[in-house]
């Protein structure tokens, strides 16, 4: 089994810079919502022997992934597959910016993919797919997973199986984790958080 989450909100996500693999850190809103997060997790896991914490090695991972840690008493490995997308000359950018500077670059849902020196969509899919393959098969797989928006949608694609087009549907919620068991994947939502 592996639980999914991304991380708390970022500054960067409250001001509407794109992030990519830039560095930035978690918000008031973010923490509480990864304490959020934890809570689900104690109330899921009753024995808490074997389980891991992988983390992605981008800062507001591994703040979510601490937070995590502290809640249920486990250490954080950091996993270099879990990192997000990279967007090269796009990261630290607005996304308003660059919406109005290249409109056709963001016209679909895999927007993300399009800037001219970042990451493509088999870039990341290829780092999450050789993961996920390396894990032990369930039962034996007990993961809690700290990643990012593109990161774990490309990862519950891979998953289930989906489709390019299927994969880039799924939503990236800060207020809810997932479980991926038995080839399917469950949202578990949070209690709703304040800052």
């Amino acid at each position: 089994m592996i639980y999914l989450l991304r991380h708390g909100q970022t500054d960067y996500n409250r001001d509407g810079r794109l992030q990519g693999q830039t560095d930035s850190q978690l918000t008031s809103l973010g923490m509480a919502q990864v304490r959020a997060m934890a809570a689900v997790l104690a109330e899921q896991i009753d024995d808490l022997s074997g389980w891991r914490i992988l983390a992605s090695p981008l800062r507001r991972t591994r703040q979510s992934a601490a937070i995590v840690s502290q809640a249920l008493r486990l250490p954080v490995e950091i996993e270099p597959a879990l990192i997000e997308v990279g967007c090269g000359s796009w990261e630290n950018r607005m996304y308003a910016d660059l919406r109005i500077e290249q409109p056709a670059a963001f016209a679909g849902r895999d927007w993300v993919f399009n800037s001219p020196d970042g990451e493509r969509f088999e870039d990341v899919d290829g780092r999450v797919r050789p993961w996920l393959a390396t894990l032990p098969p369930e039962p034996e797989r007990k993961v809690i997973a700290v990643s990012h928006g593109i990161a774990g949608v490309l990862m519950r694609g891979a998953y289930q199986g989906l489709s390019r087009e299927e994969t880039l549907e799924q939503d990236t919620p800060q207020d809810a984790l997932f479980r991926l068991r038995g080839g399917k994947v469950e949202r578990l939502a949070c209690a709703p958080v304040a800052a």
